[in-house]
């Protein structure tokens, strides 16, 4: 009986005991159920399905970004296209304007390019010094927008000819110091072009002729300039020429006798006290 008294009286256990304990093992802090605490239990961790939701979103405002970018750069294009097709079309005006021009000094008539005898070309030719000149500009604006150096301006000839034969004739004037050449110059084509360029510089060109080799049919010249700035003569052609044929290019020009150590030139000495 002693030790039955001894022994420590439990209280009985209750409905809301085996709630609280069960709170507790919930993780619920051992308040009983209801809004508080719900809102002091822990919350529940992300689950696989929100994260992948989220990599869905993420992916899909990647795409976006990456169909805006490609959109955009298509809008581009297509207008710079749409650019370069209306002034091709509005060029048919001649422009005025444009990098590497020359002064008008410096320029030929664009009739020293055609043969004598067409009254109608000289009569347009007179009256079209700025139209070629012009049209130089916009040739060369076009070699630019190939983003490459038109032949006239590079350091070296091009080896789409090669000359095989000269025929020079000279007349010299002492009297004013100056002379008249003609040359023909027989030519090896190795490449397609209609571009024939020379070494040329302080010349006034009077005419310029291109014939196939061995028949009466010519080569139209549009025109010819010089360009000092790599001391050559350009002759512009309607027409490329052919692959592998031979045609003359003949020449007729005048320049002065130079009065330095410059192409065709003049010097002097002193006999017995007389310059000579």
């Amino acid at each position: 009986m002693a030790l039955e008294e001894k022994r420590e009286k439990r209280p009985p256990v209750t409905p809301m005991m085996i709630e609280e304990e069960a709170a507790l093992r919930n993780g619920s802090r051992g308040l009983p159920p209801g809004p508080w605490a719900e809102a002091a239990g822990p919350r529940p961790r992300t689950t696989e399905r929100h994260i992948a939701v989220h990599k869905r979103l993420v992916l899909g405002f990647a795409v976006s970004i990456l169909a805006l970018l490609a959109v955009t750069m298509i809008a581009v294009m297509l207008s710079v296209r749409f650019e370069e097709c209306g002034a091709a079309a509005a060029d048919g005006p001649p422009r005025a304007g444009g990098n590497g021009s020359l002064s008008g000094a410096a320029r030929q008539p664009p009739s020293m390019g055609q043969p004598p005898g067409r009254p109608e070309e000289e009569a347009e030719a007179r009256g079209g010094e700025a139209t070629a000149e012009e049209k130089e500009e916009e040739e060369e604006e076009e070699w630019q927008r190939r983003r490459e150096p038109p032949p006239w301006a590079r350091p070296r000839l091009p080896r789409h000819l090669r000359p095989l034969h000269y025929n020079l004739m000279l007349s010299a004037f002492m009297e004013n110091f100056t002379f008249s050449g003609e040359v023909n110059v027989e030519l090896e084509v190795r490449n397609a072009s209609r571009y024939i360029v020379l070494h040329a510089h302080r010349m006034h060109i009077e005419a310029v002729r291109v014939a196939e080799d061995k028949l009466a049919g010519g080569v139209r010249v549009a025109r010819s300039f010089l360009y000092p700035q790599t001391q050559v003569f350009v002759v512009v052609l309607s027409r490329s020429l052919e692959v592998q044929r031979s045609y003359n290019l003949k020449i007729i020009y005048n320049a002065l006798i130079e009065n330095e150590l410059l192409g065709f030139f003049r010097s002097s000495y002193v006999l017995h006290g007389e310059r000579r």
